[in-house]
């Protein structure tokens, strides 16, 4: 399949179109249709049960290993992704399986310590690393010991393209691009206000003037938004004014949260953590589990490494570290 994302958009096209539930939705494996459920059904179900999404609980959004039980884990915002693409794709009479499995997916392959892991293994990997693909890598690959989740194109589209430049080839994966960023944004920055690293006179006025007060006015202003603009068009838009409010915040964002220094020392222990356990284990290969040394084998060491340490939670990739690295006390008779 491809997933280099669409041709350019026909001019003659009259307005969004959802996704038909039944059609030749192709998989790498062909399946005897199901009685009760649609195609997109189908994924969702897999994704859901599948290991990489139960590890998402365990892996960062902003804050390292928060102590309080508030913040933000990947699977909590997966689930705040997945609740704004579904109001999106249903006030655009949009296929909301589609938009569902997509939204619920689209993180499957993100690293422990969040965007700081994806950073050093993308600065480890020759061919580099974004999560987007490696999400599309679980779907395909590395799911059910090999054999991947086997998922519609249509899906593994918009998990590929819900960041990066291309743009996916249908609405609804369109829906979870534009819901990613509203919920990221806006969940992030309530988390940054709880903890403590920014204050709420510290964001913008002319932003909370046009974008809402509270964390519930900005993202109700940001999708209300993004409906009344996409109406009858080929692609999602939002206005002018609103888009770039949002696009304010995210600079506001990435100057005093994402990339401001208050996390700087964690950052460093992240990145130690994750260098040294891949040198590890390109010397050491065989003390992977199996699965890895036959990718390894098939695929070369660096990368049977990087999906090994990409899949880690937090605390996994912390206590794996501990035992390779940190000496133990020697045990008294």
């Amino acid at each position: 399949m491809s997933l280099t994302g669409p041709m350019p958009p026909d001019s003659s096209a009259s307005g969004l179109r959802a996704t038909p539930d039944h059609g030749p939705h192709r998989r790498q494996k062909a399946m005897e249709p199901d009685g009760m459920r649609t195609d997109f059904q189908r994924d969702r179900d897999r994704i859901i049960h599948c290991k990489a999404f139960r590890r998402l609980e365990g892996k960062t959004q902003v804050f390292l290993a928060p102590e309080g039980d508030h913040f933000r884990t990947r699977l909590t915002h997966t689930l705040e992704v997945t609740q704004v693409a579904r109001t999106l794709a249903r006030a655009l009479h949009l296929n909301e399986d589609l938009t569902e499995a997509i939204a619920l997916g689209h993180d499957l392959g993100h690293t422990p310590f969040g965007h700081i892991g994806e950073r050093t293994l993308n600065e480890l990997m020759p061919d580099g690393f974004a999560h987007n693909l490696q999400s599309v890598r679980v779907a395909q690959v590395l799911e059910r010991d090999g054999e991947g989740l086997n998922l519609t194109e249509e899906v593994l589209d918009g998990i590929a393209n819900h960041s990066g430049d291309l743009v996916p080839a249908t609405p609804e994966g369109e829906c979870v691009r534009r819901a990613d960023r509203i919920a990221y944004l806006n969940h992030d920055l309530d988390d940054a206000l709880r903890g403590g690293v920014l204050r709420p006179h510290d964001i913008p006025m002319d932003l909370l003037r046009i974008l809402g007060e509270t964390h519930g006015q900005r993202i109700a202003t940001m999708v209300q938004d993004l409906v009344d603009h996409s109406r009858g068009g080929p692609h999602l838009e939002m206005s002018e004014t609103v888009e770039t409010a949002m696009h304010e915040l995210r600079l506001f964002m990435f100057e005093r949260v994402y990339r401001e220094g208050w996390r700087a020392e964690q950052e460093e222990k992240c990145d130690h953590v994750l260098r040294n356990m891949f040198r590890y284990y390109l010397d050491h290969p065989m003390e992977m589990p199996e699965e890895y040394l036959f990718i390894a084998y098939r695929e070369g060491t660096d990368r049977a490494v990087c999906d090994f340490l990409s899949g880690m939670t937090d605390r996994y990739a912390i206590r794996t570290f501990n035992r390779l690295f940190v000496p133990s006390a020697f045990p008294s008779s």
